[in-house]
Parts: structure tokens; sequence; C-alpha cells
């Protein structure tokens, strides 16, 4: 009868000191968001070793090209818009052609501001990269996913990736005009 009336109170405990140490990692999360700087810059670190870990160990590639795919696939979401220019367009199209009747003017107008806002957020982009890197850093010390390849058809199979979605997003950037890393390209006005 004991083991049975201590169970409930074991699993209790051990709900209360995950959720402490929940509130413990969200705590240190909301400290870490006004450092952009610092945070990236350790996650760059983090990066750094995982690559000397690679370099010095001859092995892990799949773990590095995995970790290289997500990676980039972060970043292609940290660029691209939320709301998809083009598909924006035939939503207005739409919206405009039920709602003007006889008689009415448009109200759009193609000239009015519109911020950009991110399908991934810099935080979230952040976030799930250095969980990334922590993932493939802890995956490189089991020598069962050392699977042996020929590393080099895998960084060009990589860089010919890159090259592909890297062109095809520019290309959407400069068809609907929009920058998304920092200030570039934005109009400066003069404070009087």
């Amino acid at each position: 009868m004991d083991e049975i009336s201590s169970t409930p109170a074991l699993s209790t405990q051990a709900a209360g000191v995950f959720g402490t140490l929940q509130l413990h990692y969200q705590a240190l999360l909301d400290k870490s968001t006004p450092h952009t700087g610092t945070r990236w810059g350790v996650t760059g670190g983090l990066l750094f070793v995982f690559m000397l870990r690679i370099v010095f160990a001859q092995g892990w590639f799949i773990i590095c090209y995995a970790l290289g795919i997500y990676l980039l696939n972060l970043f292609l979401a940290f660029l691209t818009p939320k709301i998809d220019p083009e598909m924006a367009e035939e939503i207005d199209e739409a919206e405009a052609a039920s709602e003007s009747g006889p008689g009415l003017l448009p109200v759009k107008n193609d000239d009015e501001f519109r911020p950009f806002i991110r399908r991934l957020p810099e935080f979230k982009f952040w976030l799930s990269a250095s969980k990334g890197l922590i993932v493939a850093l802890v995956c490189s010390f089991f020598p069962f996913l050392d699977i042996p390849v020929y590393w080099p058809i895998l960084l060009f199979y990589w860089i010919f990736l890159f090259i592909i979605t890297m062109r095809r997003q520019i290309e959407h950037m400069i068809k609907y005009r929009y920058v998304p890393l920092g200030n570039f390209g934005k109009q400066r006005y003069n404070r009087s």
C-alpha cells in the first residue's frame, strides 16, 4: 500500500521540478532577448566549436550536412515575408472585385506603407539555430551516427542548394521590392 500511495507524490514532485526548470529556462530566454549581438556571438562560437569538432574528428559529415540544410531552411524563413506578396495581390484583386460595385471608387493605394513582417522572427531564428547546433554537437559524440560518406559530394550539393535557393529568394525580393536585412535600401529623411 505504501508503494501505491508514494507514486502520486513522486510524479507530483517531478512535475514541480520540471515546472521550476521550465520557469528558469523561460526567464533566461527573456533576459537574453534584448542582447542580440551577444546571443548571436554565443551561437557563432557554438558553430565554431562544432566545426572544429568535425574537422579534427574527420567524421559526422552527414550530421554537418543535415545541420547546414536546417540552418539554410531557417535563414530562408527569416528572409521571407510572413504574407507572400504574390498571394496578397491575388487576395486584394478578389476583394476589390467583390467590393467594388457600380459607381464605387477604388480605395487601395499601391504606394501605401506596409511594414516587412518576417515569417520567422529573429529571436525564433536564433533560438532554433542554437538548439539545432546543440543537437548536432551532441550527436557528434555518438560513433554510430558517424556514417562513412564522401564529404566533397555533400559540400558541393549544399553549395548548389544554397546558390539555387538564394538566387530564387533574391529574384523574389527584387520582384516585390523588399529588403529584409536591416536598413539597406530604405529611404532616409532628414530631421528638421
